[in-house]
């Protein structure tokens, strides 16, 4: 195994994690600003206000984008996997 097939499959996993996990740091963001956005204008300033509504997000993003996810990391490994045999040579 050469260095540049270690770095291509290290840069591979990390835009694999990138793409698992921007649906649901986007919720928490978008989520974040409205909140912010709440609190600012009615002047509510309770840290703990906007840890309910980003959990909520958070958990129907993963129920919607779940299985595409499951689906993504499956192939990902499944193709990682097969890929062994190839970089042992």
């Amino acid at each position: 195994m050469t260095p540049d097939t270690v770095m291509t499959i290290g840069s591979r996993a990390l835009v694999m994690a990138l793409i698992l996990a921007a649906p649901l740091l986007l919720a928490a963001l978008i989520t974040g600003v409205v909140v912010g956005a709440f609190q600012a204008a009615t002047s509510i300033n309770e840290m703990t206000l906007s840890f309910i509504p980003k959990l909520v997000a958070i958990a129907l993003t993963l129920s919607v984008a779940g299985p595409w996810m499951l689906k993504m990391l499956v192939g990902y490994t499944r193709e990682l996997i097969m890929s062994i045999p190839g970089l042992i040579n």
